[in-house]
């Protein structure tokens, strides 16, 4: 029966290391393997008539090319250059397609990469945003912003405290683009067009962000959205992933006002953002007559016509967001404009927070104040798990003063059951009777594990989708969001190999100090008690600890530092409450009881009580 129990228990256990893998690890090796792997061949289609989604240009879509290439490849460009970004303005189309974030590395080492955001549409992963006009006066031929050759000083670079100015004239309409950018990643955009031609004309302006290719940095999570998004006005939150963009068409809304749309990932944002009074028509989806084989993913906006009359100027205000989704820079820019903000409509919706935002919000809330307080995010979550614990005690209380209770009642409750063993539902009455005789609630021990589940995965969700996080060092540990570094099957470090890289297995035997610790920890929560009766019960106890242990080895070590000190917390603050109430509290008693040990009785089994 023992032999059968642990099958058992390691197949179930088996069957959660695979969904973890298929859920979890899988969609990380894909990234991994797509960002290795160079997409050779790119053919992009004819545009459909009418679609803003792209910059024509036959002279480069037939190979792609190197960014070094492809930036050379411009008419002009005027460099940007400000404390957090760097990169330029492409003159064909005024389109922001070079733009790297120079507080952001590809690594925890501050010697690696800067992270690229952008890159010309003509490279292999061809990420630009832009904003613009599209304009006709009488039966001129239409004017488009997206392909115009632009003029603008040959010294100007666009910082802090310098705009630039572009200019262009054609068919009797003089265009003007100033482009200005504050301190951190909001582009502004005034757009002109005075109507010198004498016949009524007709612009109708745009702003789009577009991704050629699937990103190489894309997680392909469950839990978080990669892909077109937006807050299109009064319909609001509109989002679709990568993966889903072609199999589910795009999220669209018609004469709607207020809000944004953009190209996000885990932790950057693309974000074209019209005037937040301009009645416009917004889409999240792909460029027409594009597939899923070489696909090109959107987010655009495009305002209704308006007419200009002969001397008449017409002006347009929009924002472009280039950078990271900090929550503060976020909630900046939703702020009204008279308390200096921007007044863009639910701007911090562009961070996934997912079902349970009710938690991921106070929970994020909370561990930034810490972190603001103490300078440091792991310091930051040991002191929001003592919050947490706070809040729960009075049901960890309760749970543990009913578990107690039910210790002084374990030799009645053997007495009805061999007193009743033959009259189930009479056994069940009598035992109510005694719970209640005693203020006994069978399933009060269950209540802090409940409660605990949607914190933590609450927690992680927090430790997945903010960048707040990104790179933030604990002790030994150089970024809170990956898994625990100091790996035991490596030496901790001292051993040239990562055993992280081995196939399937590779994630889960890559064991760091936290998890063995929290395992730790388990172990000795079990061991509080004694062991029960029922074998199987008492196997999957011992077995627990060590499940866990090689579930917890591939998260985030921030996950696992809080529930390493959840758990110990769990074991003073049980330990108190048992001997608060005068329950005998035997660990190493306990544990050789669960073992067998010194000729300890072990729980009885089927076949000992025949």
């Amino acid at each position: 029966m023992d032999n059968r129990n642990l099958i058992i228990a390691v197949a179930i256990s088996m069957g959660l290391l695979l969904l973890w893998d298929v859920f979890y690890m899988q969609p990380q090796r894909d990234a991994m393997e797509a960002q290795r792997q160079a997409q050779q061949t790119m053919q992009v289609d004819e545009q459909a008539a009418g679609d803003l989604g792209t910059l024509e240009d036959p002279s480069s879509v037939n190979r792609i090319l190197t960014r070094e290439e492809a930036l050379a490849l411009a008419p002009g460009r005027v460099r940007i250059e400000t404390p957090m970004v760097t990169g330029s303005i492409n003159l064909q189309g005024a389109v922001i397609d070079d733009l790297s974030l120079k507080q952001y590395h590809i690594t925890p080492d501050d010697s690696s990469p800067i992270v690229t955001m952008l890159n010309p549409r003509e490279t292999q992963y061809g990420h630009y945003m832009q904003t613009g006009a599209i304009a006709r006066a009488g039966e001129n031929p239409l004017q488009d912003d997206r392909t115009a050759i632009w003029t603008a000083d040959e010294s100007a670079v666009l910082t802090v405290d310098n705009d630039v100015t572009l200019t262009r004239t054609e068919g009797g309409l003089v265009h003007t683009m100033t482009i200005g950018i504050d301190d951190q990643y909001m582009f502004n955009v005034t757009r002109t067009v005075e109507n010198t031609s004498g016949e009524r004309a007709i612009v109708a302006p745009f702003g789009l962000t577009v991704q050629r290719g699937d990103p190489p940095f894309l997680k392909k999570f469950m839990i978080l959205h990669e892909g077109p998004v937006g807050v299109l006005g009064s319909v609001g939150l509109k989002e679709r992933k990568y993966q889903n963009v072609y199999k589910k068409g795009e999220r669209s809304a018609e004469g709607v006002s207020g809000g944004w749309v953009g190209l996000t990932s885990k932790n950057w944002l693309a974000a074209p953002i019209p005037a937040q009074d301009l009645v416009y028509t917004g889409r999240l989806g792909h460029e027409a007559n594009t597939t899923r084989d070489n696909p090109v993913y959107l987010a655009q906006y495009r305002g209704a016509q308006q007419v200009v009359e002969p001397g008449e100027t017409w002006t347009y205000q929009a924002h472009m967001f280039g950078g990271a989704k900090r929550m503060e820079i976020l909630n900046h820019y939703e702020e009204p404009v008279e308390e200096g903000g921007l007044g863009i409509k639910d701007f911090d919706k562009a961070v996934d927070w997912g079902n349970f935002f009710f938690l991921t919000r106070p929970i994020f809330w909370l561990m930034h104040f810490f972190a603001e307080l103490t300078g440091n995010y792991g310091v930051a979550i040991l002191l929001l798990t003592l919050v947490i614990k706070a809040i729960l005690f009075p049901l960890a209380n309760k749970s543990f003063a009913s578990m107690a209770g039910m210790r002084k009642v374990q030799p009645e409750l053997k007495k009805l059951q061999e007193r009743y063993k033959d009259d189930k539902m009479k056994q069940q009455q009598e035992m109510m009777a005694l719970y209640k005789k005693y203020n006994i609630n069978p399933l009060a021990g269950c209540l802090p594990v409940i409660m605990q589940m949607p914190i933590f995965f609450a927690l992680y969700k927090v430790l997945f989708v903010t960048i707040e996080l990104r790179h933030e060092p604990f002790l030994y540990i150089n970024d809170l969001t990956a898994p625990d570094p100091a790996v035991l099957l490596n030496l901790f470090g001292l051993a040239p190999w990562d055993v992280a890289t081995l196939p399937l297995v590779g994630p889960y035997i890559a064991i760091g100090l936290l998890p063995i610790l929290m395992a730790i920890a388990m172990f000795f929560q079990t061991k509080l008690n004694p062991p029960p009766p029922d074998p199987t019960q008492a196997m999957i106890f011992n077995f627990m600890p060590l499940m866990f242990l090689f579930i917890f080895a591939p998260f985030p070590a921030g996950l696992v530092l809080y529930w390493f000190w959840n758990t110990f917390l769990g074991v003073i603050q049980q330990y108190v409450i048992m001997k608060r109430h005068g329950a005998d509290v035997d660990f190493f008693g306990n544990i050789k009881q669960s073992f067998g040990k010194d000729g300890e009785k072990k729980p009885a089994s089927a076949n000992d009580s025949k």
